[in-house]
């Protein structure tokens, strides 16, 4: 009887520290599932299974500091055909690279040639709520470290496909060819740019096509009614604006709806800054233009915006602002702005918010 508590005491003393995610040999990796809470995430994210986050959004991007020369990341993908999610991989800050998901369960590994020392993944989804879900499962390493401190600056950027980063990618797949999103790339975005920058974190609540009162593309849902979901495209799944709220809003609409009725327009506007409002009590909130619309379209929208801004000023909103967009950029697929175009952008909404803000 001795002799078998001895054994079952040293097959404890074995198995404990696996239990506690350490590893029993230097460089064996081990699961570290999606609830553990050095994980962070950032952006709207429907965690009703704590264990599979699920992610409809672009720009969601979710991070971990890991121990070794190697790292996994485990997720699943709501394939559409051969319409697949792609992916925004960055480790330790160097230049981000892009990936296409290829099945419904994906492993992604970093790349190779790493110290054993700690890094910094961060992985962000490119494409948007059309395009499926995913799904974290979780990381495969040697060890999670303690992570990084998140940026205190919160911003949120609500539009439509420029915001989400259509058609702005041709690095690989030219225009026209492929499937419809091998050309988004949400981490490039203006967006997610503008927030690097500025040091904030940064939250897309946009998708193509998507009007403030008329939406493109047989499109039967406008921003109203889904500027508070977790999917886009009309999914049931409610956002909490109490777990993210931003120092600064945009909105980025207008493209899509082109020219209206101007009462009708202010109206819708006026209104959904009403409702932005009741959410975020305290946030700058900055009415943009669209920065590839024509000259015609543009002169409209400075019109409509001036018009709104003044109003709701008048009405005892004083941190509702307008910016206007010094120029069309058109380069990218469908005259979308491409990649470069997206850093101009960003380089005017970036002057744009410290100078409101004094950041």
């Amino acid at each position: 009887m001795k002799k078998i508590f001895v054994f079952l005491a040293f097959t404890l003393f074995l198995i404990i520290p696996w239990a506690n995610g350490l590893a029993k040999k230097p460089g064996e990796l081990l699961l570290f599932k999606a609830d553990n809470p050095r994980i962070r995430f950032f952006g709207r994210i429907d965690f009703s299974d704590k264990q599979k986050p699920r992610i409809w959004a672009p720009g969601v991007y979710f991070e971990v500091r890991f121990k070794g020369s190697q790292c996994e990341a485990l997720i699943n993908d709501e394939t559409a055909g051969n319409n697949h999610n792609y992916l925004e991989i960055v480790v330790d800050d160097s230049k981000p690279y892009r990936i296409e998901l290829s099945g419904k369960t994906n492993v992604i590994k970093v790349p190779e040639g790493l110290s054993d020392g700690g890094h910094t993944l961060l992985i962000c989804k490119d494409t948007e709520s059309n395009s499926g879900f995913i799904e974290l499962i979780g990381f495969r390493c040697e060890k999670l470290l303690p992570p990084p401190e998140n940026p205190t600056r919160k911003i949120e950027y609500f539009g439509d496909s420029i915001t989400s980063g259509t058609g702005m990618d041709i690095s690989v797949i030219p225009c026209h060819k492929g499937q419809w999103a091998d050309q988004h790339n949400a981490y490039m975005s203006y967006g997610a740019v503008t927030s690097r920058n500025l040091n904030a974190q940064w939250q897309l609540t946009a998708q193509a096509g998507i009007g403030l009162v008329h939406s493109c593309c047989n499109m039967n849902i406008v921003m109203p009614q889904v500027y508070d979901k977790v999917c886009f495209r009309g999914d049931s799944v409610a956002w909490d604006f109490k777990s993210y709220q931003p120092d600064v809003v945009t909105i980025c609409l207008g493209q899509n709806d082109g020219k209206q009725d101007s009462a009708l327009y202010c109206k819708a506007y006026v209104g959904f800054i009403g409702q932005l409002r009741q959410q975020y009590p305290k946030a700058t909130i900055i009415c943009l233009t669209s920065p590839m619309a024509d000259s015609s379209l543009t002169a409209v929208l400075k019109h409509y915006i001036t018009s709104i801004t003044t109003y709701v000023n008048a009405q005892g909103d004083k941190n509702v602002y307008q910016y206007f967009f010094s120029r069309a950029y058109n380069n990218g697929c469908d005259t979308h702005p491409d990649l470069d175009e997206h850093k101009l952008i960003a380089a005017e909404l970036t002057a744009c918010i410290k100078q409101i803000k004094g950041w």
